[in-house]
């Protein structure tokens, strides 16, 4: 018995490298982090991180989230039909090539996945690639897909509190007024594997009830689905670590309440739809009202009476050494008051050996950094600014 499990889960980990998506996420990933150096280029003639940060990011966490789920996923006997995968698979990719990174949430790819299955079964299609027979006339089989929904909402809304915060790439805008202001983008994606089941294989399970539909007389096969998870984000009402994280709770609660509603599905087929779209239309009013509340706010990156704010720091730089953050106010350095970048050359070279910065923190609390300057650090101290139009080609300090 446990020869086949272990036969069915190694033939199941291996179809992960023969779908299109697997590669398709590593590509989507390198533009984005292209992208991002281009466009920080353009604006500070410098970027903020490699174009590799997005490539990093792709993996770690999703792997470890989405092998706790695959525990679940196991134990509950979540058992989906490769109609699922294949149109999920299809909607992903194609969003992704799109450039359509928001729409990337499982809300929408999996969402729409669910109920091209369904149409796929009450219309009778039957395709080249699989047959309608797959699914048989039986539609218990979809509580366990939202079940799958709900965790991959879940695990969205985990993967943009931990991580959708981090490493946010800055820019600069125009206000109506015409003045320059910065704001924050996360664009990111990830990459989830999921080991799930699938009906007809070698595999039994002599266990009957909910999730999986008639289980004691059915056999299952594993298949490890790679779901790919996007996220897309500007922030200019505030820091964008807490609105980053505010919306990703948002999305994690949405995705437990959808999970529970499988357990209504399995009584009442129907409820299976409503999920759906209560997934998707929730999904979307949590994006609409983030961007509203934006628009309610003042900006929160504009230039200060007091000093300057630092809306990006270079990675390995002076500043990062430092421990300088976005967000925080630069009001003196070298015990000299700062509130451009020419009073900050000034203040620098004033002490080309040594560097003591007084910052405001994001709670508007005074703190210090210092530390000892090299040949070269006070050219590049590695601080992203708000300059004016004039002074925007030089404004990596």
């Amino acid at each position: 018995m446990w020869q086949d499990w272990l036969f069915e889960f190694l033939k199941g980990f291996g179809k992960l490298f023969l779908h299109p998506l697997f590669y398709v996420s590593f590509l989507l990933a390198a533009y984005l982090g292209v992208s991002r150096v281009k466009m920080e280029r353009k604006e500070f003639t410098i970027r903020a991180k490699n174009a590799f940060y997005e490539l990093r990011q792709l993996l770690p966490m999703g792997i470890i989230i989405g092998l706790c789920m695959s525990v679940l996923s196991i134990g509950l006997v979540l058992v989906v039909p490769m109609e699922l995968i294949i149109y999920t698979g299809a909607f992903t990719i194609l969003l992704g090539l799109l450039g359509k990174t928001r729409l990337l949430s499982p809300a929408y790819t999996l969402g729409l996945g669910l109920l091209a299955t369904m149409a796929s079964l009450y219309m009778g299609w039957d395709f080249f690639l699989f047959s309608k027979g797959a699914i048989g006339e039986d539609t218990y089989i979809f509580p366990t897909a939202v079940a799958v929904l709900g965790l991959l909402l879940a695990a969205e809304g985990l993967l943009m509190e931990k991580n959708g915060s981090k490493g946010t790439s800055p820019r600069l805008k125009k206000s109506s007024r015409g003045q320059s202001i910065g704001i924050h983008l996360s664009e990111r994606v990830w990459l989830v594997p999921m080991f799930l089941f699938l009906p007809k294989g070698i595999l039994s399970i002599p266990i009957e009830g909910w999730p999986a539909f008639t289980v004691g007389d059915e056999t299952y096969s594993f298949i490890f689905v790679p779901f790919l998870l996007g996220f897309r984000q500007a922030v200019q009402g505030m820091h964008p670590t807490p609105a980053i994280k505010a919306v990703g709770r948002k999305v994690f609660w949405l995705g437990i309440l959808i999970a529970f509603s499988a357990a209504a599905a399995y009584f009442i087929p129907l409820a299976a739809i409503g999920s759906i779209l209560v997934a998707i239309i929730c999904r979307e009013w949590i994006t609409a009202s983030q961007k509203a509340k934006e628009k309610n706010k003042a900006f929160y990156f504009t230039k200060k009476n007091n000093g300057i704010m630092i809306l990006g720091v270079v990675p390995e730089s002076p500043a990062d050494k430092m421990d300088l953050k976005v967000g925080e106010v630069i009001t003196k350095v070298n015990s000299i008051s700062v509130h451009d970048e020419i009073q900050l050359y000034r203040a620098l070279q004033k002490n080309s050996a040594h560097c003591k910065i007084e910052v405001l923190d994001i709670n508007g609390e005074v703190r210090f950094a210092q530390r000892a300057l090299y040949e070269g650090d006070y050219h590049k101290l590695g601080i992203l600014m708000i300059q004016d139009d004039k002074a925007r080609d030089d404004a990596a300090v």
